[in-house]
């Protein structure tokens, strides 16, 4: 029994690769932001709330529902020589809600899938068996030429589209003008009239620019580090949340603001009724043909799948090879969980990076990308670009980059990474005079690499990024009114995983007021 017992205690648990064994709660590495349990932690302060991220804002599982249709009923082959795009877009078309199985088999794909309504789900028989090739780029199929900042001209699907869509629209429409002031970190908001609201309703606050920028200078944390002239007012800041309670015009949210509310930025509550929820694409192996990559704005669009205007909607383990782009997430609340990118591709040939594509994952506002591998390399890996509230977590890479695409990308988190060689961590992009590429309140918790990672540069973020366990070459300096350094070179505070332990946080206390309210009705 003794030995049995001896054993329990030295478990051994296997992170990413990585091993750690546990350790007495008295030598555990925590942070000044957060605490044991949270403790430490408070809304005004400059460690964000991620804990609304993802699925059904992490409040329950991806489901799993039963198969109800085959694609093959609908007249798709697999036998990777037959072309089946229109067998699956007159299954999408015919099935109102469901799940489409596809069959192990090599299924050639010429055509974008387009799944524009709720409840439909893609599932292969897992990334092995069910392979969706695609020969033919989306600038070939659907031509949309357009230009970068810079005037050069190339394909609008160099930086997005997919050739399986799930596309939705919020419903937008507003509801209430924002009549008063409000500071980030509270919950009450004043409006002109509530006639349009009711407790438990999703709504979507939104800010617009004014010409002098004065919001984009706030997503910086008032320190964008370069010019921002580009930006040209039309910066935006959106926040969805629920109606917990409505007194006269005020209502309270069940979240709080990750932005000062001023009257100048014409503030105001929208309806958030998205037409598409609880879609998704998994197990399945999304293969393009094997062609040299020619570099930087080169592509034609060998992108496997976008998410635009969706909530709670999934894509669940699935292979991605050979690709010039990954995944465009533009929607809230969605899950991108366990993919895994390769390539045989010749990489660019003049670049140092050699990279062999463009995007892997871009993230829209409070989504989480989580378990995922790149065992290939992108110019950019893992990015952001003027959203907030989105979670990186549980992944690895060759040589991951970090990318910040510039337009005030603000409160995002990276958690519990492994970026393999950790010399192209803070490799970014964005274009001429749109701010710095990483916005207020950036957060790294929590990344390793096989060498210590050089810090960023000095015009990579303002002085509110926080920056706790990175495996970093810098000293620990932890002044609340610059970039926040602690416990650099460890790697292993606790917790793990902030976003994790956030959310169990918040859905602890959730528990516990239900089960106070319950016990005051018995």
């Amino acid at each position: 029994m003794l030995k049995k017992f001896l054993m329990l205690i030295f478990v051994v648990f296997f992170i990413q690769g990585a091993v750690a064994a546990p350790i007495d709660a008295a030598e555990k590495t925590q942070s000044k932001l957060w605490g044991a349990q949270g403790e430490l932690w408070s809304p005004e302060g400059r460690l964000p709330d991620f804990s609304f991220a993802g699925y059904q804002r992490g409040e329950a599982p991806i489901p799993t529902p039963l198969v109800t249709h085959n694609v093959r009923d609908f007249g798709a082959v697999g036998d990777g020589e037959h072309d089946d795009s229109d067998a699956f877009i007159r299954a999408i078309a015919a099935v109102e809600s469901g799940v489409i199985l596809i069959p192990e088999g090599r299924y050639v794909i010429t055509k974008m899938l387009i799944i524009d309504k709720p409840n439909l789900v893609l599932r292969g028989d897992g990334p092995e068996k069910t392979v969706l090739y695609f020969p033919t780029p989306l600038n070939e199929i659907k031509p949309n030429w357009g230009a970068t900042t810079g005037g050069r001209r190339t394909s609008n699907y160099s930086w997005s589209g997919g050739f399986i869509a799930i596309r939705g629209s919020y419903q937008g429409k507003q509801l209430a003008a924002i009549a008063a002031p409000a500071q980030r970190g509270g919950r009450v908001v004043t409006v002109d009239n509530t006639t349009g609201f009711s407790i438990g309703q999703e709504v979507d606050l939104r800010l617009q620019d004014d010409e002098e920028n004065t919001l984009a200078m706030h997503l910086y944390a008032e320190d964008p580090r370069t010019s921002i002239v580009n930006l040209k007012g039309r910066t935006r800041a959106s926040l969805v949340a629920r109606i917990t309670a409505i007194d006269g015009k005020n209502i309270t949210l069940d979240r709080t603001l990750r932005f000062d509310i001023r009257l100048g930025w014409k503030p105001a509550v929208h309806r958030f009724a998205p037409t598409v929820t609880e879609s998704g694409i998994e197990n399945l192996r999304f293969e393009f043909p094997n062609t040299p990559y020619g570099g930087h704005f080169t592509e034609l669009g060998f992108n496997a799948f976008a998410l635009g205007q969706v909530s709670n909607c999934w894509v669940r383990n699935v292979h991605i090879h050979n690709g010039d782009s990954g995944g465009f997430v533009s929607g809230s609340f969605n899950t991108i969980d366990g993919i895994t990118f390769t390539s045989d591709r010749a990489p660019e040939p003049k670049m140092a990076r050699q990279a062999q594509g463009h995007h892997g994952i871009i993230l829209g506002n409070d989504n989480v990308c989580t378990r995922f591998n790149f065992q290939g390399k992108f110019i950019h890996d893992i990015a952001v670009s003027g959203s907030a509230g989105n979670v990186y977590s549980n992944g690895r890479g060759r040589n991951l980059s970090f990318d910040h695409h510039c337009r005030a990308p603000y409160e995002n988190l990276y958690t519990n990474i492994d970026t393999g060689a950790g010399g192209a961590t803070w490799q970014s992009g964005g274009g001429k005079a749109l701010g710095a590429h990483c916005g207020a309140r950036g957060t790294f918790w929590n990344i390793r690499a096989a060498q210590p990672i050089k810090p960023p540069g000095k015009n990579f973020g303002p002085w509110s990024m926080n920056f706790v366990g990175v495996v970093m070459d810098v000293p620990e300096a932890t002044d609340p009114k610059a970039r926040w350094y602690e416990h650099n070179g460890v790697g292993t505070v606790e917790p793990l995983n902030i976003h994790e332990a956030q959310l169990q946080r918040r859905l602890g206390e959730a528990s516990g007021r239900k089960g106070t309210d319950s016990r005051s009705r018995q």
